[in-house]
């Protein structure tokens, strides 16, 4: 009877609990100078009117912290009247005029790098808007555009403009020929923020390509000189699942991206590329940092010497050299351990050691070429990493591999951001 009683009581109270749930009756946007409050209040997923939710107030951290204009962010729950809450949201920028550059070279005296200018909160948006030059024998140059939040906080814009010019080896009949390649070509992507962690891109580029050559071997059955129109697709989908405390990782992220490529010539001809980047992030201690990426990839099994994946000093095996073979798929795996030596109030000097590992299917070949020792390549390596904690990817890093592989060789990569 007793029992009766207290769950009559409770079902009475419940409507006055509930009504005594916390209430936001304000937000607030403190220490932004750049950035607009209006945006910041615009992209967090708290409103006024919402009862206080502590997992939302977490979320929203994560999202603005992972905006290339704040380096920090923070949220403080003050009491207000009627038993209601009134929300601060903290924000420490960053500088986001950043000019920035890659230098890599290799022990057979390749050396390439390149340099730019970007405007990482233009108009207080978080709007991207840069331009580049660099230099890899000859000359190459880019624009680019990107709004995220352009039209809504879920749909943006990004635009691109570029011109590589390189000299790019070319694979056939084991042997080797160089020639000037030149892709110019334009880009439109649609952007969409589906959720908190899943995000879109969708666009079309037109571009042409150049092949001439320069020197090497010859084959009547390889071109001397190329001029293709080609059209290309391309589906982006980004997961990101990682927490950012300055230079501190962990979590998990993964990035697919899928192309398929039409051309005008048979000599190039039409062509599919897939790829997934999978990046996993472990605190270690407090100091510490583990870092790994795991980088899958196919493409048409097209027996040509222009095959679309390159193993490159710059984008998955430090040390190895410049666009030193091709191949028509690729298991790439990057792994290190990052750990701070000083962590002052702006700066901070980080070190690591790693080893970069990956091997690639020849252009018409099989599964099989994967595990075979004359595609097969592992540099272990160790870096430094300058950062500075206002602004925004000021990190300046310095990589050094060698070789342990067959034929392996062993350079020094400089770069501008983490490797991964």
């Amino acid at each position: 009877m007793i029992t009766r009683y207290v769950i009559y009581f409770l079902l009475l109270l419940c409507p006055f609990l509930n009504a005594q749930e916390g209430i936001v009756q304000d937000i607030k946007i403190q220490g932004t100078k750049r950035t607009k409050p209006s945006f910041v209040k615009n992209l967090v997923e708290l409103r006024e009117g919402m009862v206080l939710d502590s997992t939302l107030l977490e979320k929203d951290m994560t999202r603005l912290k992972r905006l290339p204009s704040i380096s920090h962010a923070y949220y403080q729950v003050f009491p207000a009247v009627g038993g209601n809450y009134s929300v601060t949201y903290g924000i420490e920028e960053n500088f986001t005029l950043i000019p920035f550059a890659n230098l890599f070279s290799s022990a057979n005296d390749d050396f390439a790098f390149r340099v730019g200018l970007q405007e990482f909160n233009l108009f207080g948006r978080n709007i991207t808007l840069g331009g580049f030059y660099q230099y890899d024998i000859f000359n190459s140059y880019g624009l680019s555009f990107r709004a995220p939040y352009l039209f809504s906080n879920k749909f943006g814009l990004a635009l691109n403009y570029n011109s590589f010019t390189t000299q790019e080896p070319v694979f056939f009949d084991n042997d080797t020929a160089d020639y000037r390649y030149n892709n110019e070509g334009f880009e439109v992507l649609g952007l969409y923020e589906v959720n908190f962690k899943n995000r879109l891109e969708l666009g079309i580029s037109f571009f042409t390509e150049d092949y001439d050559y320069l020197f090497g071997a010859t084959s009547p059955g390889v071109p001397q000189e190329l001029s293709v129109d080609k059209h290309l697709f391309k589906l982006i989908y980004n997961f990101d699942n990682v927490n950012y405390h300055y230079q501190y990782l962990s979590g998990f992220k993964s990035s697919l991206n899928l192309q398929y490529v039409g051309s005008t010539d048979n000599n190039l001809p039409d062509f599919w590329i897939g790829f997934n980047d999978f990046s996993y992030y472990h605190r270690v201690g407090e100091k510490g940092n583990w870092a790994s990426r795991l980088r899958l990839g196919l493409a048409s099994n097209v027996d040509t010497p222009f095959a679309p994946f390159t193993v490159d000093n710059n984008l998955n095996i430090r040390g190895v050299g410049n666009t030193i073979d091709r191949g028509t798929g690729a298991i790439v795996i990057n792994t290190e351990y990052r750990h701070t030596l000083i962590d002052k109030d702006w700066f901070v000097l980080q070190s690591n050691v790693f080893i970069d590992g990956g091997s690639w299917r020849n252009p018409g070949g099989d599964f099989g070429d994967f595990s075979d020792n004359q595609n097969i390549r592992i540099y272990p390596g160790a870096g430094l990493r300058f950062m500075h904690k206002r602004i925004f990817n000021a990190i300046f890093r310095i990589d050094y591999g060698y070789g342990i592989t067959k034929d392996g060789d062993r350079g020094i990569v400089f770069g501008i951001g983490q490797y991964f």
